[in-house]
């Protein structure tokens, strides 16, 4: 089964203790490029404004570097969110991108809004703006098929045809149900509630323009080393900075494995650290195939986008080279 379904990469651009944002931004540009000689479906970036973790905040602007540094991999957004932007812009951007890399571009949306009020504040919106998504999302898909009222065309959008996914968090699995949109699910340890919303989209799925049967995309992290306890351990940078801003309310860089281990934690860290470390799938080669074989049976699902971060690049390269001994055979 493993073998028959496709594999895609979300990187967030994390950045890491004692590099710069743009070091991060470069490895992602280099990522995808690994990504497409392992033989990964799509690469996809993620849009996060004002994080110290998270050094890509402009996700059209790095997908055309990435789509520059390769050949023939899809590219796309995982995603960009839709509250924070007109839906003429978006549809202006991906009609940039896709003229520029026809074929070759995929448009993932969100709907989720700012990190803090702050960032809120400074993008204009509120969490108020999120439950508008269905309309903005129609809205955004028209800019592709005509015009509007006003007289007002999407150049060079308007009849271009920009693959469009839906980040299902809630009601997101109804909203991509209803408009006919592939439906992109995580995280994999939540099994229940993947499931559940997974089941609802295919029952209230309706055939579109876009997609005329239901496609579901499973996300989350994959780690894939020699040993369990090396897997382990490339989860842990995560983790911590998971932890650490569920206590101090931002999302720090990533630190060394070995760092965060010999660092005090109090209780709330600790337990927060060792929930953020539960559940993925990480092992072996053979534990992770045999747990990608299960879940895949569970969900049905058609495509896996890994979201793995680690501090260690080079630990990261060689997982994701693992993960794809595993759909690739022989490779």
């Amino acid at each position: 089964m493993i073998a028959r379904t496709r594999f895609s990469v979300l990187d967030r651009s994390r950045t890491r203790e004692g590099h710069p944002p743009a070091a991060a931004l470069r490895d992602t540009v280099a990522l995808a490029r690994e990504a497409e000689a392992l033989g990964y479906h799509r690469f996809w970036v993620s849009e996060h404004h004002g994080v110290p973790g998270v050094a890509g905040s402009a996700p059209t602007v790095l997908a055309a570097a990435v789509a520059s540094a390769t050949r023939a991999i899809r590219v796309g957004t995982g995603g960009v969110m839709l509250p924070n932007h007109q839906p003429l812009v978006v549809a202006e951007q991906f009609g940039v991108l896709e003229s520029l890399f026809p074929g070759r571009i995929d448009m993932g949306l969100g709907r989720s809004v700012g990190f803090t009020d702050g960032v809120r504040k400074a993008l204009g919106r509120d969490r108020e703006v999120a439950e508008d998504f269905a309309a903005q999302l129609g809205e955004l898909l028209g800019w592709f098929e005509g015009g509007s009222p006003t007289g007002v065309r999407a150049r060079p959008a308007e009849g271009l045809r920009v693959p469009p996914f839906v980040l299902a968090m809630g009601e997101g699995a109804r909203i991509a149900a209803r408009a006919g949109l592939p439906m992109v699910i995580g995280d994999l340890r939540g099994r229940e509630k993947m499931l559940r919303g997974i089941e609802q989209y295919r029952s209230l799925f309706r055939p579109s323009r876009w997609a005329s049967e239901p496609y579901v995309v499973i996300s989350g992290t994959v780690a894939v080393a020699g040993t369990e306890e090396e897997a382990r351990r490339l989860l842990v940078p995560e983790a911590w900075s998971m932890a650490y801003s569920r206590t101090h309310g931002t999302f720090p860089p990533l630190a060394p494995a070995g760092d965060v281990e010999a660092r005090p934690m109090t209780a709330k860290e600790r337990g927060f650290y060792e929930a953020s470390l539960a559940g993925h799938i990480a092992g072996t080669g053979d534990q992770v195939a045999h747990e990608l074989e299960t879940v895949l049976k569970e969900t049905g699902a058609d495509e896996v986008l890994v979201t793995t971060s680690t501090y260690d690049r080079t630990a990261l390269l060689d997982s994701y080279r693992r993960l794809a001994a595993l759909f690739t055979p022989g490779q």
